[in-house]
């Protein structure tokens, strides 16, 4: 982590010089100059606390953290802020899921492949605990904050995970897996709808019945003979996962308000820290319950090159974090919001054209469909921030 900031500060006092002499005026500068105090309510990824942790981005309430990453920047424009933070993000996760897939879609010589879904979660939490107690060291550690709030919030949050694992393990293609996933809000507007007696625009009905139905247009679209099939089970899995994020976001409310009641202010790295502390502590018990631990270190041991593959991936999980809290300190949540569903398409396309997916017309057009609703999702946050309060 101090590495990572020292290459901030490199890279501040070597593009100082430039820009004070320059007035280009980047593309992406729109986007960077969204108002800051303002706070919509978007939807960004549930992991890690981050819900929580937005909801208490600006005024008082920011974090230290936030505010160290903004003075470690603090020459930076805007737009070279911008492009560290997307960039970063982009970078780490759009890596993180084509070593996902590469996992899951690895064949050892004797035909057997990596299924040991519940022991990845381990070895990713643990990297993300690492990461997160640098952090905390660098920060400062808060103390008094509500553990048990943090257990069953990481409990929920590696279940919802270690489904996504088990659909791939089982060979449910990664593009229908992530635009599957992409679908999180279905689950909340039908429990809001049954417990909260909520209403939701046309638009918002539509939006969610694009990506579900592109969902499935695309896994009925694939091409005989391109690549994993999906089944009904890896499907299953992945409701179960959505599920399990709607039951994390209630959770994530909860701890909000206990902290509150605490009278406690946790920092970014005491999410990433506790959150994944118990997240890794869930899967390992877990793991170790179903003989994975044994088993997956056997597998490794016997295949290096999948070893190196996992280790990377949960590099990647711990790195993109670090960028996302980088991007919360320095923007409008709406920012990231944008940056991750983009980065959620790149991500599907990048699949298709480079791990061998094969699609007919009709799973093209599926993928437009869903993609479209994503867009269209992001488009009424936009739409939204643009109206006066």
């Amino acid at each position: 982590m101090r590495f990572l900031l020292l290459l901030l500060a490199i890279f501040s006092s070597a593009t100082a010089s430039t820009t004070k002499s320059s007035n280009w005026a980047p593309p992406w500068r729109s986007l960077a100059s969204l108002d800051t105090n303002k706070k919509p309510e978007v939807s960004v990824p549930a992991a890690l606390g981050l819900d929580a942790i937005i909801q208490r981005r600006g005024g008082e309430a920011a974090s230290t953290t936030a505010a160290t990453m903004a003075q470690e920047t603090a020459g930076l424009p805007s737009a070279v802020k911008l492009l560290i933070g997307a960039g970063g993000i982009y970078g780490a996760f759009l890596y993180y899921g084509s070593l996902q897939e590469d996992v899951f879609r690895y064949e050892a010589e004797d035909g057997s492949q990596f299924k040991q879904a519940w022991f990845l979660q381990v070895l990713e939490a643990l990297a993300n605990v690492i990461i997160g107690f640098a952090g905390m060291q660098l920060t400062g550690a808060t103390a008094g904050i509500p553990k048990m709030a943090f257990a069953i919030s990481g409990a929920s949050q590696v279940s919802a995970k270690a489904c996504t694992s088990l659909a791939l393990a089982i060979g449910l293609s990664f593009p229908v897996a992530l635009l599957a996933k992409s679908g999180k809000m279905a689950p909340v507007m039908l429990g809001s709808l049954i417990l909260g007696g909520a209403k939701y625009s046309v638009r918002e009905y539509l939006q969610v019945a694009a990506i579900i139905g592109g969902t499935a247009i695309v896994s009925m679209g694939k091409k005989k003979g391109g690549g994993s099939a999906s089944s009904a089970l890896g499907v299953a899995y992945i409701v179960a996962s959505l599920a399990l994020d709607g039951v994390t976001a209630g959770f994530q409310k909860r701890l909000k308000a206990e902290t509150a009641a605490a009278g406690v202010k946790p920092k970014p790295y005491d999410f990433m820290f506790w959150t994944n502390l118990y997240m890794c502590l869930t899967a390992a018990v877990i793991s170790a319950g179903l003989g994975e631990v044994g088993s997956g270190l056997a597998f490794c041991a016997a295949n290096p090159e999948i070893f190196s593959k996992i280790v990377k991936f949960a590099i990647c999980s711990a790195v993109g974090q670090s960028f996302i809290f980088y991007t919360i300190a320095n923007f409008d949540p709406l920012v990231l919001s944008t940056v991750t569903t983009t980065r959620k398409i790149f991500s599907v396309l990048l699949s298709i054209f480079l791990k061998g997916h094969s699609l007919s017309l009709t799973g093209w057009s599926g993928i437009a469909l869903a993609c479209s609703g994503i867009l269209s999702e992001m488009a009424a946050k936009m739409g939204g921030k643009a109206k006066p309060h």
